[in-house]
């Protein structure tokens, strides 16, 4: 385990590090997840291990602190992650990042190009999502107030609806990292996250299940080179859903360009 403090309080951000060679690869979760429990099979995995491999935990989850400071504003998770990749001696990294963590690692890219030569998005947040009050995801926290949800019954509401699966890494994380971070996804950046991937001019993959049907916008993502890639078999978690799948589809989008 590594770790660097990212704030000026000195909070840490801590990872996982498996060596290899260069460039390396840095792992994202998403919201209420934490990169060990949710990428280890593949970053070991023959068609993916061999390069140095960040497993890293945003601010508010996993392992990492969970600072109540902190606004856990997507752009805010972006600048903490690349002073931890700073401090880690990354730069030019392939960033492989699930859901919330794609959204990030988005960010990440615009803010910090940089630190990213690659993008492999796993079923990422790329628009402002409207609250609802009862569902299970990043939508449903929002839709408490942060009292409501820290203190007012809401984080055991959410517990008692997510399943023991997600509950296992979403109890890992702060309350207030929980509902900020759920709320800032929800409302998005400006631009939109999809604007901001659109406009990148690095490699870039977004995988999705394929019984989600086709990706809103896909023609457009087609068009300015983002690669979009529908998977079988596989729910929201592709990479626990279908890991051998995940693993293929990764390398392609990995593989060393002519």
């Amino acid at each position: 385990m590594r770790s660097a403090a990212v704030t000026p309080e000195g909070d840490q951000i801590r990872w996982v590090e498996l060596p290899g060679q260069e460039p390396p690869r840095v792992y994202v979760h998403g919201l209420g997840a934490t990169s060990p429990a949710y990428f280890t099979e593949a970053a070991i995995d023959p068609k993916l291990s061999g390069h140095r491999s960040l497993l890293l935990d945003l601010l508010g989850h996993g392992i990492s602190d969970r600072p109540t400071h902190f606004d856990y504003t997507l752009e805010s998770h972006a600048d903490a992650l690349a002073n931890a990749l700073t401090a880690a001696g990354v730069s030019a990294a392939e960033v492989i990042a699930h859901s919330m963590g794609g959204s990030v690692a988005i960010v990440l890219a615009a803010r910090h190009p940089h630190l990213v030569s690659r993008l492999v998005l796993i079923d990422a947040n790329l628009d402002p999502l409207p609250r609802a009050p009862g569902s299970s995801g990043s939508s449903g926290i929002a839709a408490y107030s942060e009292e409501e949800f820290v203190t007012g019954g809401g984080w055991e509401e959410v517990r008692d609806r997510v399943g023991p699966h997600w509950w296992a890494t979403m109890r890992l994380a702060g309350r207030e990292a929980l509902h900020r971070s759920a709320f800032h996804l929800t409302r998005g950046t400006t631009p939109t996250m999809r604007e901001l991937l659109l406009d990148l001019k690095i490699p870039r993959t977004f995988l999705l299940p394929a019984a989600d049907g086709p990706l809103p916008g896909a023609d457009a993502l087609t068009e300015a080179g983002v690669s979009v890639v529908a998977l079988p078999d596989c729910g929201h978690n592709i990479m626990l859903d279908n890991p051998e799948a995940f693993v293929a589809a990764t390398a392609a989008a990995l593989a060393p360009q002519d």
